[in-house]
């Protein structure tokens, strides 16, 4: 390592700060849960800050009816541990948002995480602190803890995005968000409800609401290609197959594209005759879920191949709703499959059929105010008791920005990235010395199996450390050629492919404002995984490691 080695005085250095640990973890979902056991298992002495009452992240505070993961439980979990694969069994194919949590609670119950997460806390500031070369994180609670290592776990969809609709203040009724679900049972029996936005979660929610209400009305801004879900109570015959053949399984996940156990086509929808292609399609579409994006292997990269798996899940919906009127308006007509994450099919379409749910398209009738009675769009009152927001979040970069985060001569991030989120590898910022970032913008992050991406980082993250630890390391820090170098491949990678074609949250087009980046790297986990690898096995190449300053637990152990 020592080409990037920077050395530094010597010696014991103070800080300030009420408190001292080692490392300082922001989030207690998926992804703080596992960084804090990774930190313990290194020996350093962390506390993870989390906002809400419990563990969870996104887990917890999604408790709106319906919630589900997209991914099959069986490859949405923890894969470090036979103990926690062992003991825990999922009961259906895709879980519920109360089984993931309860997932969370008990890994959390078995690792003994919360003696060392503070909830109910919220971080307002983290500053780095030159004199001490350490951050200073400061909270809601009046806190101030002094740090080593700040590491953000905050989660890419944590904070909500409400419509800044004129007169929302005024309506008389109740206010909903699906991000922020009230913990006691919302009945909505008899009642007007209007649900706004049909992207992942206003797709499970409004099922659930049209069964009940007495009117639902939905309003829609773009609509979404559905694939089906079949999902229903796993097997105990299939349980145990796939904890037997589990570590094999998400092997070969870490080294796919998305990380899924599933493979990647290796045909071309363009290679293939008509039949044959339908044919390719039929058989993922009968297993169901999101793996129908990976038949071909062009299917994301050329508009023609595209073309094929578009029409053939268009005409499926088409079949579904039996009415070209609905079809017209729920069938997506102007950007490719994928391009926005489908939504999976589980009573979604079918909902439209009741004669008590009717659709708006807002582009047709947009919503022009709330009023106390209801919502005027198109020029006409709707009245409702309960409005919904299923309006997605500020994602990938809403959760940071909302801290004050400040690195080298105090330098806002809020400023660095207000032309768009600049990492390296998504991990690390320029400027922010030993300010990590977990499945961050640049990084595969939310076009893969999250926890698969998760543990890659948390992993790479603590590797690191202890690496910085072994040598004497204090420092690490992204250089600012190579965070260039890496953005200009994010981008030059994503052009290439058709996912920056639809105006989605990967873009930040659901948010007035922001800037309109493509933040996710398409490359695939493969080769992103491959290439942190090379990174650390370089020497931490792109990074300049620093020496000299003196840990908490160095201070303890009376080293200086």
């Amino acid at each position: 390592m020592e080409s990037n080695i920077v050395n530094k005085a010597d010696g014991k250095i103070s800080s300030p700060g009420d408190e001292r640990f080692d490392a300082v973890v922001v989030g207690a979902g998926f992804s703080g849960m596992y960084m804090l056991h990774k930190l313990r298992k290194l020996g350093l002495s962390a506390i993870v800050i989390e906002a809400g009452p419990e563990v969870g992240g996104v887990w917890y505070w999604n408790r709106y009816p319906g919630a589900r993961c997209d991914v099959e439980s069986i490859q949405y979990q923890y894969g470090f541990s036979e103990e926690i694969l062992r003991e825990w069994t999922w009961s259906e194919r895709y879980p519920s948002q109360a089984e993931i949590n309860k997932y969370q609670n008990y890994v959390a119950d078995k690792l003994e995480l919360r003696r060392d997460i503070r909830f109910n806390t919220r971080v307002m500031s983290a500053y780095y602190d030159e004199a001490s070369g350490r951050w200073v994180i400061q909270t809601d609670r009046g806190e101030k803890i002094s740090s080593q290592f700040c590491i953000m776990a905050t989660g890419n969809l944590s904070v909500p995005r409400i419509p800044d609709f004129p007169g929302l203040e005024t309506f008389e009724g109740a206010t909903y968000h699906t991000h922020d679900w009230p913990s006691s049972e919302v009945n909505f029996a008899g009642k007007r409800v209007a649900v706004i936005g049909t992207g992942s979660s206003g797709a499970q929610v409004i099922p659930e609401i049209g069964a009940q209400a007495g009117q639902l009305t939905v309003f829609q801004r773009t609509a979404n290609y559905c694939v089906s879900a079949f999902n229903g109570p796993l097997e105990p015959g299939y349980v145990k197959e796939a904890k037997a053949h589990f570590f094999e399984q998400r092997k070969k996940a870490a080294y796919s594209f998305g990380g899924l156990a599933t493979p990647l086509g290796t045909e071309s929808a363009l290679e293939l005759t008509p039949e044959e292609a339908r044919n390719r399609l039929e058989g993922r579409w009968d297993r169901g879920g999101l793996e129908l994006l990976n038949t071909f292997y062009d299917l994301l990269l050329d508009r023609a191949a595209n073309d094929v798996g578009a029409e053939f899940v268009k005409t499926k919906m088409r079949e579904k709703l039996g009415d070209p009127e609905l079809a017209d308006l729920l069938i997506p007509k102007d950007y490719p499959l994928g391009a926005k994450r489908p939504c999976l099919d589980a009573g979604y379409l079918d909902t439209f059929k009741r004669p008590n749910v009717r659709l708006i398209d807002v582009n047709k009738s947009p919503i022009e105010r709330v009023v106390d009675r209801g919502v005027i769009a198109g020029g006409v009152l709707h009245e409702f008791d309960a409005i919904v927001f299923a309006t997605g979040f500020d994602a990938m970069t809403g959760a940071l920005s909302q801290i004050d985060i400040r690195g080298r001569k105090a330098i806002s991030l809020r400023d660095e990235w207000s032309a768009g989120p600049r990492t390296l590898l998504g991990l690390m910022v320029a400027g922010f010395p030993n300010f990590f970032n977990v499945i961050g913008p640049g990084s595969p992050s939310v076009l893969t199996n999250n926890l698969v991406a998760i543990e890659q980082h948390v992993e790479w993250i603590a590797d690191c450390i202890g690496d910085m630890k072994a040598d004497g390391i204090s420092l690490i820090e992204a250089r600012r050629d190579a965070q260039d170098a890496w953005v200009d491949h994010v981008n030059e990678v994503a052009s290439r492919t058709l996912l920056p074609a639809a105006n989605s949250w990967y873009l930040g087009a659901n948010v007035p404002g922001k800037p309109r980046v493509f933040m996710p790297y398409t490359g695939g986990l493969d080769v992103y995984r491959r290439k942190c690898e090379q990174v650390r096995a370089n020497g931490y190449e792109g990074f300049t490691l620093t020496k000299g300053v003196v840990t908490q637990s160095a201070v303890l152990a009376g080293e200086g």
